[in-house]
């Protein structure tokens, strides 16, 4: 069980509610984006090759951002899980409590400093199948 008086966890629950509000816009602006297709001016209309890759190349940044908050909102609903769960603030690897400097710093930690160090380790940015936590 955490060792984070209830005054600690309801800021830290309200600092990841107001993350989650952000990135769940953003979401559902570039989903409404996509499906809509994005409206361009004469200005933005792809003329040439050299147009084309660096439209290409937006898109591609604009999907790798999309993908970085969905992992994000993954990691934020996780951590609602483990505070309803009441072992917020746990290491899910050793059982440490995790320091609340990195709490207030990483909200959706969820494990401790030595443990995700390990964690990253073992699990090149390749190889990682969930987002640090």
């Amino acid at each position: 069980m955490t060792t984070l008086a209830h005054k600690q966890l309801s800021s830290l629950r309200e600092q990841l509610d107001e993350r989650a509000k952000v990135l769940g816009a953003e979401v559902r602006e570039a989903e409404r984006e996509r499906v809509h297709g994005v409206v361009r001016s004469p200005i933005e209309t792809v003329e040439d090759i050299a147009d084309q890759g660096e439209q290409r190349t937006r898109e591609v940044v604009r999907l790798a951002e999309e993908e970085r908050d969905a992992a994000e909102l993954r990691a934020i609903d996780a951590a609602f899980g483990r505070m309803d769960e009441g072992c917020y603030g746990v290491c899910i690897d050793c059982d440490a409590d995790i320091p609340l400097p990195r709490l207030l710093v990483q909200p959706t930690a969820a494990r401790c400093i030595e443990c995700q160090a390990r964690y990253e380790k073992a699990h090149p940015p390749a190889l990682r199948a969930t987002p640090l936590l």
